[in-house]
């Protein structure tokens, strides 16, 4: 499918927000002053924010947006529409009661965890319910979102917590083995996510297999139209391997280096983080490029 730009943005950024708020609010990361406490919150909600901003950016009337949390009883959309919205919220009274009382509430907290792991859920279930999508339609596709927003949470963790106490955080070792696990759900997913194919034919697909091979005589349009432009982008296999690698390379190798090397230094950790963050970009893009949607079989293509 046709990746688009503002959607990439949305899964890395939210992702990385909701990931961060549930290292927050299992109070794995532990705030010096009630100045720092505001700025690791902050920096969450200023993600998630971002992310959802940016979600609405391919919508042809985003003032319409709110109409999609109505279905939350059917729609993977639109449950994560109402728990990104709750969460949020849950998010910033936990910080605020945290500013207060100087001390973060461990219900509160617990709560925004949870619910933020489950909002990351919900996002990559949005793409993981379709079966029309087979690179999608994988039991891993849901883990790999989670641990790609669990690694980098742990990272921006790490990264805040040198610049606000000094030294090597305490959460090195965890970021280190969470990218370390991101890694192996990306590798295993990437190998066998829609590796057996849509399980469709153009043969079934138009009911004439019993009359045998179905070839496309002709182009049903004179030129591309719709499902075409965004149902059928083709990205080429060894195209596709290098992306692969780069993405690791930027999303898994170099953070974790920066990790063992300078795990005290606040600048290269920052920069860390953003590669990491760039990393994760190339990965929704494959992700998106990917993906074979089962109405091509109807333009001539197999998968």
């Amino acid at each position: 499918m046709r990746p688009a730009f503002s959607l990439i943005v949305f899964t890395t950024l939210s992702g990385l927000g909701f990931g961060l708020a549930a290292i927050i609010g299992l109070g794995l990361i532990t705030a010096p002053t009630t100045f720092w406490w505001m700025v690791y919150n902050g920096v969450a909600l200023a993600l998630i924010g971002a992310g959802v901003i940016s979600s609405t950016m391919h919508l042809g009337h985003p003032e319409r947006a709110w109409r999609a949390m109505t279905q939350w009883r059917s729609s993977w959309l639109s449950r994560e529409g109402v728990l990104a919205a709750l969460t949020t919220i849950l998010l910033f009274g936990f910080a605020v009661d945290g500013y207060i009382n100087g001390a973060p509430n461990f219900a509160l907290g617990v709560a925004v965890a949870v619910l933020s792991l489950v909002t990351i859920w919900c996002t990559a279930m949005i793409y993981a319910s379709l079966k029309t999508v087979s690179r999608w339609f994988h039991p891993l596709t849901p883990f790999m979102f989670v641990g790609y927003a669990l690694a980098g949470g742990l990272i921006a963790a790490v990264t805040m917590d040198a610049m606000a106490n000094g030294g090597a955080s305490v959460l090195t070792q965890p970021a280190l083995l969470a990218l370390l696990s991101a890694a192996i759900v990306a590798l295993i997913w990437s190998k066998q996510a829609g590796a057996e194919g849509s399980g469709s034919t153009p043969e079934s697909a138009t009911g004439l297999g019993a009359l045998g091979p179905v070839r496309m005589l002709m182009p049903p349009h004179s030129e591309e139209n719709w499902l075409q432009h965004e149902m059928g982008f083709v990205v080429a296999r060894k195209h596709a391997e290098t992306l692969r690698k780069i993405s690791l390379g930027l999303a898994i190798v170099l953070p974790g280096l920066a990790l063992l090397a300078a795990a005290s230094s606040p600048v290269a950790l920052l920069v860390a983080a953003l590669i990491h963050v760039a990393g994760v970009m190339v990965s929704r893009w494959l992700f998106f490029a990917e993906a074979k949607h089962t109405v091509t079989l109807y333009y001539g293509q197999r998968h």
